[in-house]
């Protein structure tokens, strides 16, 4: 069994720098989503990609499961899909004359939900207990899934007929919550030079393994983190409870989750210990999904980015203070 190698934080960076740079190799000109994600990654978390069609979102995803040698399956939501197809079913065997166990998609270290938002409730709340437990139960028996796991859900901002939208225990569960956008021209005429004539997946190598990630989740888990940095995310999230133009503010879950990616996000920056940037820089990411707003609120064109900015330029006075 592979041992990592990663004794410290300094190639603990190192090897996420690795495996950033080797994602780019096919996804052209978006190395913060690729951090983003290299960051949610580095936490236990899973992310939802929310972007219009054909800008990389699969191949991000694959490009992470090559990177660092991981199994990867692909989940297509469709309206009838079945939550047994995602979790796994218990079928009789004759030869033993007993039931087994038939691992369903999640079974893997890298699931892409593609398309979430397309299958049913009942089928997405499937997923609930694996986001937050790493396990699945059927018919009374709980199994784990492989470690690392991390489930990455894309979703068409564009396209809401034949849509279910996620509910917010489902929103919840997604630790970070990024959208690649379009490339520019520059990062476009690069893609197609790459692609011509080959396609650079085939070609991708890994550049670390399962146990490297295992390893930089543990190291990014000790980054100091200061009492007033405490104080500091607990005012931004207090902050998104108590406006009136917001249904549902930012969840304990969500101030644990901005805590840890501010950790983790120190860590990629090579420093030991978090300052109130790192916060800053993760909040939005953390933060918009799991914020629900009221409807008077989109008349007055008042978005959950807008509040956050407050919430942090609030924290920010009182910290200074």
């Amino acid at each position: 069994m592979y041992e990592s190698r990663i004794t410290n934080n300094a190639q603990a960076v190192l090897c996420m720098q690795h495996i950033i740079s080797n994602v780019e190799k096919i996804i052209v000109g978006k190395r913060y989503a690729a951090s983003l994600v290299m960051t949610t990654l580095a936490c236990k978390g899973h992310v939802l990609i929310e972007d219009v069609p054909g800008v990389g979102k699969t191949s991000l995803v694959a490009a992470l499961a090559r990177s660092v040698n991981g199994s990867f399956k692909r989940i297509q939501f469709t309206p009838d899909i079945m939550p047994s197809d995602i979790t796994g079913y218990s079928a009789f065997s004759p030869k033993t004359g007993e039931f087994e166990y038939r691992p369903g998609a999640v079974m893997s270290q890298f699931v892409l939900a593609d398309e979430i938002n397309r299958t049913s409730p009942k089928t997405q709340s499937s997923l609930l207990e694996v986001m937050e437990e790493n396990q699945v139960t059927v018919d009374g028996l709980t199994y784990k899934v492989p470690s690392p796991f991390i489930v990455l859900a894309t979703q068409n901002p564009v396209e809401y007929l034949g849509t279910y939208a996620l509910p917010e225990a489902q929103l919840d569960r997604f630790f970070m919550k990024i959208s690649l956008g379009y490339p520019d021209d520059k990062e476009e005429s690069k893609m197609l030079d790459r692609f011509k004539g080959r396609n650079p997946m085939a070609e991708l190598q890994p550049v670390a393994e399962g146990a490297d990630i295992i390893r930089i989740q543990s190291l990014a888990e000790q980054i100091h983190v200061d009492a007033s940095i405490n104080k500091f995310i607990v005012t931004i999230a207090r902050f998104t409870r108590e406006q009136p133009d917001i249904q549902l503010g930012a969840s304990p879950r969500a101030s644990l989750c901005l805590f840890k990616a501010a950790q983790a996000w120190a860590l990629y920056n090579s420093r030991d210990y978090v300052v109130p940037d790192d916060v800053i820089q993760m909040a939005p990411h953390i933060l918009e999904h799991r914020i629900l707003m009221k409807q008077e609120a989109a008349i007055k064109k008042i978005r959950a980015t807008d509040i956050i900015d407050k919430a942090i330029k609030l924290a920010t006075a009182e910290l200074k203070n």
